[in-house]
């Protein structure tokens, strides 16, 4: 048996389903079983006075650890030229339609080696992990051709050995139509994409399916039949969806129980319906919302009425979001699309794993991983109200500090 340890400290966020506002202990234990939870409750109930040693963080709060459900961490090269562009006026659709954007990531991620990804990758994920997040979801999708993206995966499958952090992979194949390609989206469907996630899949890389359903990318009937592949493989999906437009991305991936649609700046009142029916998560990116400069925010009341779970995520990628802070993702969430500081809060904890399909993370409870944040502010609302402040104070992860 596990020997047991008990954090002592002023606050508990426990972030659990149904409570008040942030689930929060005040004057608070948890006990600590090996890598899981095995209590959490009062400091002053006699089992966590006798559980076992005590560290004791003071006036300090406790969340769970955080949760990114959305990144591209994995990719070559930079577009910071780009970045000028956009200022001069260009727009994502204008770089993609010149041969930019994601096609120009494509380029340098197919040149690099896999140390080369791995060696570029990490900065980034230690740039999270700076933060308390624990938990990390990586998707492929600037490979574009089998080796390629079988690379990012095994990238992504190495990180977890080199880095105390959860990595969860999402093969996205149908990311982009590749160059040689180009005028023949359903030719790579079928030749190379599905194919690749099957190759993917039987190599152990893959935890779920992406795709991108947009007018520079792919239409629902493409992108369902990828889905349809990865219904018979037994593996979960989710969409980019309805970012600039609305071509119906959110109600297909509802209608394959989707984990998630991300994005949905457009979704309209039958795609959040459809959302909510199926327990599809809304995962908000407001990194390329804020680096695109768009103009249309996702429709975070309708989200609320309907019951969808709303996550956050940094979308780390060279192009729309060069962003490593899951904290400012969380103020970009309340200052640009109107979240409460706890539905922020809930969509990098509770929310962000559900978006990822885990039931093990997210919330502080018995049964649960002991991934775990402690930080030197007096309540939770700090951690989206700060901007450019990083006041963790220690990093739990599978019960190790």
């Amino acid at each position: 048996m596990a020997e047991k340890t008990v954090l002592r400290c002023q606050h508990v966020a426990t972030m659990a389903e149904g409570a008040p506002p942030y689930g929060l202990i005040e004057d608070a234990a948890i006990v600590l079983s090996g890598d899981r939870i095995d209590w959490v409750g009062s400091w002053q109930d006699p089992l966590a006075q006798q559980a076992g040693p005590v560290i004791d963080y003071r006036d300090r709060l406790i969340t769970p650890g955080l949760i990114d459900p959305h990144t591209h961490v994995v990719f070559g090269g930079n577009r910071a030229v780009e970045f000028e562009m956009r200022l001069n006026g260009a727009s994502y659709a204008d770089i993609a339609g010149a041969g930019g954007g994601i096609l120009s990531t494509v380029a340098a991620t197919r040149a690099a080696s896999q140390q080369e990804l791995l060696d570029t990758a990490l900065p980034r994920v230690d740039a999270l992990i700076a933060e308390a997040v624990t938990c990390i979801e990586i998707k492929s999708g600037y490979g574009l051709e089998p080796e390629a993206e079988l690379r990012m995966l095994r990238v992504a499958r190495q990180i977890p050995q080199l880095r105390p952090v959860r990595v969860v992979t999402s093969f996205l194949g149908a990311h982009a139509v590749p160059p040689e390609y180009t005028g023949r989206a359903d030719a790579y469907i079928d030749t190379v994409c599905i194919p690749t996630l099957r190759a993917a899949h039987a190599e152990g890389l893959v935890d779920a399916v992406d795709g991108f359903c947009e007018g520079i990318a792919f239409d629902t009937a493409q992108v369902a039949r990828v889905f349809d592949a990865a219904r018979d493989l037994g593996l979960p999906v989710k969409l980019h969806a309805e970012q600039l437009s609305n071509l119906g991305g959110a109600r297909l991936a509802a209608s394959y129980g989707a984990l998630s649609a991300d994005h949905v700046e457009y979704v309209d009142a039958a795609g959040v319906a459809a959302m909510a029916e199926a327990g599809t998560t809304a995962v908000l990116l407001p990194g390329a919302f804020y680096t695109l400069r768009e103009t249309q925010a996702p429709p975070i009341d309708l989200f609320r009425k309907a019951g969808v779970s709303m996550a956050l995520a940094t979308d780390c990628n060279p192009g729309s979001s060069p962003l490593t802070s899951l904290l400012l993702t969380m103020n970009m969430g309340c200052t640009l699309f109107g979240m409460t500081p706890a539905e922020a809060l809930a969509g990098v904890t509770r929310n962000a794993a559900r978006a990822l399909g885990l039931t093990d993370a997210g919330t502080i409870a018995p049964g649960q991983r002991a991934d775990l944040a402690v930080w030197d502010v007096s309540h939770p609302a700090e951690l989206a109200y700060r901007i450019g402040f990083n006041p963790l104070h220690a990093r739990i992860f599978g019960g190790e500090a």
